[in-house]
């Protein structure tokens, strides 16, 4: 082993990962071009992409580069934990036995899988689903999956799992991975005990808008406009390290099984929906959207994310996932929830009210739930959360 393995930068070990996402990569080239975006094949390696528009529209490009954050960090306390908790479950006393002959759980079906497939879903979609706000429909991707310790990437199922989650997202919003970057930085990267290793994930998404009229800046945004929330998968990636925090004062943390059957971190991993789709069918049908906003950050209260002095009034919700109900029965304070994820509702489309039956009913042809939640009104720069009457004011305020 050379010296420079020993400090933790082991490329004999590396190498067959980055062999394995080129691979991968390569099999997405020609998911752009449903857009008219196609990839140059000559130049395929880790220092970038080429690739060029052949439509006829006037375009834009836009550009979005986002971190996953945490959430990989339960996939690996689930990766190491779940086996041995299934093990611990296949071992039934003798009063079970004879009930239990034959049948395993869900939980313990899935429990020697990575999460990896369903983390590299979350991970594309962070730069996916932000990108879209301003009108873009994705057409490139690049990651990075940066570690402390090479030894990391030596896992041959994890990182199978990972390249064909990044396959099958690439595949469902169209766009292509022709270059990444995956370094190993022991002296920046270091998890928190008990999870002894955890990549940082985190890439850009280029977009292409075409035509250039399609591009939202938000501009159209005013008093009377309507909020459509179009509803979430889950936790998607937002408020994880409170969820960690909370599950490890659990006895049983991600272990601990929520009223549904699954397991708290079972349910904290369902990938984070796309929602390109949507947008897109709207864009076809020309449907005016005033602004688009991912309900990422801030939770509920990223509505307010307009400078201007504009109040959100929201009269009506969706059903809150379970997740969500477990975490405010363990403590957590309905204002910190709604300042901390997304609370069922994962994108927001503003419209003229005009527009509010097509945007529903487009929606539901594409296979999303949307619901008429709110308005937008004059006054403080706030969300006013009927449901509960709550007031969320923006970061800093």
């Amino acid at each position: 082993m050379s010296e420079y393995a020993k400090s933790g930068v082991d490329y004999g070990v590396m190498e067959p990962f980055k062999q394995k996402m080129i691979a991968m990569g390569k099999r997405t080239l020609l998911f752009p071009n449903r857009r008219d975006v196609y990839i140059n094949g000559e130049v395929l390696h880790a220092h970038g992409g080429v690739f060029e528009y052949r439509g006829n529209f006037p375009h834009l490009w836009c550009s979005t580069q986002e971190g996953l954050g945490n959430k990989n960090w339960i996939a690996e306390w689930m990766y190491a934990n779940a086996a041995t908790a299934a093990a611990e479950q296949r071992r039934p006393n003798a009063e079970q036995r004879g009930s239990m002959l034959g049948a395993e759980s869900e939980f313990s079906r899935g429990a020697n899988g990575t999460y990896y497939e369903g983390i590299a879903i979350d991970a594309a979609l962070m730069a996916t689903n932000d990108v879209i706000a301003q009108g873009a429909m994705p057409v490139v991707f690049t990651d990075e999956v940066a570690v402390g310790d090479s030894a990391w990437f030596a896992d041959e199922k994890r990182a199978s799992d990972l390249a064909e989650g990044y396959f099958k997202i690439c595949k469902e919003v169209g766009m292509a991975l022709p270059a990444g970057e995956s370094p190993a930085l022991r002296y920046l990267l270091k998890p928190e005990p008990p999870v002894k290793s955890a990549p940082s994930l985190s890439g850009c998404v280029t977009g292409i808008i075409a035509p250039k009229e399609r591009i939202i800046t938000g501009k159209k945004l005013k008093p009377g406009c309507r909020i459509i929330g179009v509803t979430s998968s889950g936790i998607h990636a937002n408020g994880i390290s409170l969820l960690i925090k909370r599950a490890l004062e659990l006895p049983d943390k991600f272990l601990t099984k929520l009223p549904n059957g699954k397991t708290l971190g079972e349910e904290a991993l369902i990938p984070t929906r796309s929602y390109v789709a949507l947008i897109e069918a709207l864009q076809k049908e020309n449907v005016e959207m005033c602004a688009l906003l991912p309900g990422t950050g801030d939770g509920v209260g990223k509505l307010a994310f307009d400078k201007r002095q504009f109040t959100y009034r929201i009269h009506t919700w969706t059903n809150v996932p379970v997740i969500f109900q477990f975490m405010s029965e363990i403590g957590v304070s309905l204002q910190d929830c709604l300042k901390t994820f997304n609370w069922g509702i994962g994108y927001y489309i503003f419209v003229p009210p005009e527009e509010v039956g097509r945007t529903l009913s487009v929606g539901k042809q594409a296979g999303y739930e949307l619901i008429d939640i709110g308005v937008v009104e004059e006054g403080k720069r706030q969300v006013i959360f009927r449901p509960e009457n709550i007031v969320l004011l923006p970061p800093g305020e």
